[in-house]
């Protein structure tokens, strides 16, 4: 007998999304899935549901959906805006539809532009009741913030900001202050306006309603702070939207090919990636000469897919077979696909030359060095994270900008910093493997003025 709708959270918190199953017992529908769909078929026999339908809010533009694959594995409907050019077949609806799923949910299709153009957000009604229970909103009205309108290009962004400004009115107008919030992006997301933004387990309409700029502020103030904030974004979001309206299949995740010590230099001294999927603590201490520290502790696949060149040959190194198949299943998301091969064990395995290492710091320990010698102090968070506040006289070269900047970096002894540590271990490994002399700060940036270290920017104005 079907019940009251549940809603199931698919959290993938490396790339700052969620996806959703909602049942009633006996059937369920799937919003925004990732590309590895297995969790999804894992849910559904665990709580003996039959998927009926797949909705997708818009077109990705952070991550290759797993949509198109799980309707095939399941049977499901594939339920995608009638507008999108895609190259698939799908079942199209437009602004007002309603679908209905099983006896106790009815799926209604809302307009909700910003985002991008064509972007849907599915508000739920639990049939006998007639209650409007939730609203999947996408890239549109998200926990503290919205979807950021800018990643089609600049020619369209003037509109679409004042579109996300429009709907997610129209959503807080439209459902009642008791309806559950559910969004794809904005726990962590490049596809919110703001990566800090709320990361609450749970939200209703009512409470964006209180705490939601796009609903606290007319348009012109709400536009303009908006516009003033927006960063850079990931490099391979260029090349999800033309993956997703392909129709990406299921993914490969089967182990790549082992390679030995002596494939493995061939592969670094012919350009590829190498990388080590190690703790930064680790790699610092002792890693093969010329690969790359992307650990599998931080945002992982979104640091990795925005530096490597798109296409780029790459090879998985971990301590375990379950790092490297851990490595697979986030990049396969991004949609790098196949790793060209992969080696595990221990770094004295992946090399046959000595290893090479780099030093570890503090930000006190960066304060006691400078009373003594000169250093180049390198700052490679985002523009608007150094314009906040930042180390005086430090040079700073964005993480995602390094790779083709590391000659502007001055030679001797660098000193790289970010605001965790995570970017600074990714920076240094990139400059060691450029034959410079890095030393990683791997500390909290909060703890650069208490150390002694002079701060400016914007924060420490404001603090004067």
């Amino acid at each position: 007998m079907a019940t009251a709708p549940v809603v199931l959270t698919l959290d993938t918190p490396t790339l700052g999304d969620r996806s959703y199953l909602v049942h009633d017992g006996e059937v369920a529908f799937v919003v925004d899935p990732q590309r590895d769909i297995d969790r999804v078929l894992a849910l559904l026999d665990e709580h003996g549901v039959r998927l009926t339908h797949v909705f997708e809010t818009h077109i990705h533009n952070d991550y290759v959906t797993g949509g198109l694959a799980l309707a095939e594995a399941t049977g499901a409907a594939y339920v995608v805006n009638g507008a999108d050019e895609v190259s698939f077949d799908r079942v199209p609806v437009a602004d007002g539809d309603t679908l209905e799923v099983g006896t106790r949910m009815a799926v209604t299709a809302l307009s909700t532009p910003g985002h991008t153009f064509t972007h849907l957000s599915y508000a739920l009604r639990d049939t006998p009741t007639g209650a409007s229970v939730a609203v999947f909103s996408g890239g549109s009205l998200l926990y503290g913030a919205t979807g950021r309108p800018d990643l089609l290009g600049p020619d369209h962004t003037h509109d679409l900001v004042r579109h996300q400004h429009a709907s997610v009115r129209r959503l807080a107008d439209a459902l009642p202050d008791e309806a559950a919030v559910f969004p794809t992006h904005g726990f962590g997301s490049f596809c919110s306006t703001s990566v800090d933004a709320e990361t609450d387990a749970t939200s209703t309409i009512g409470h964006e309603k209180r705490v939601n700029p796009a609903l606290t502020q007319d348009e012109e103030t709400w536009v303009a702070a908006l516009l003033d904030g927006l960063g850079a974004w990931p490099a391979y979001y260029a090349h999800m939207a033309p993956a997703n309206a392909a129709g990406p299949g299921a993914p490969d995740l089967s182990p790549p090919a082992l390679a030995d010590a002596t494939e493995l230099r061939r592969r670094i001294e012919a350009g590829e990636w190498v990388v080590d999927l190690r703790h930064r603590t680790a790699f610092a201490a002792g890693h093969a000469p010329g690969t790359l520290s992307f650990g599998l502790d931080g945002s992982f696949a979104t640091y990795l897919g925005w530096l490597i060149p798109w296409g780029t040959p790459l090879t998985l190194l971990g301590e375990t077979p379950a790092q490297v198949a851990d490595a697979q299943r986030e990049l396969v998301r991004i949609g790098i696909d196949r790793p060209v091969a992969h080696a595990t064990g221990r770094p004295q395995d992946w090399s046959d030359r000595p290893l090479a290492s780099y030093p570890t710091a503090t930000f006190a320990d960066l304060a006691q060095v400078r009373h003594h010698r000169e250093v180049v102090v390198l700052d490679v968070r985002r523009s608007e994270e150094h314009e906040a506040g930042h180390i005086a006289g430090a040079l700073t070269v964005p993480l995602h900008e390094l790779p083709a900047r590391v000659t502007e970096v001055p030679e001797g002894e660098v000193w790289v910093h970010c605001a965790g540590g995570y970017r600074a271990s990714i920076a240094a490994s990139l400059l060691a493997a450029a034959g410079r002399r890095p030393v990683a700060v791997d500390d909290d940036f909060g703890r650069a003025a208490p150390a002694g270290l002079p701060i400016t920017g914007l924060m420490a104005e404001v603090a004067g």
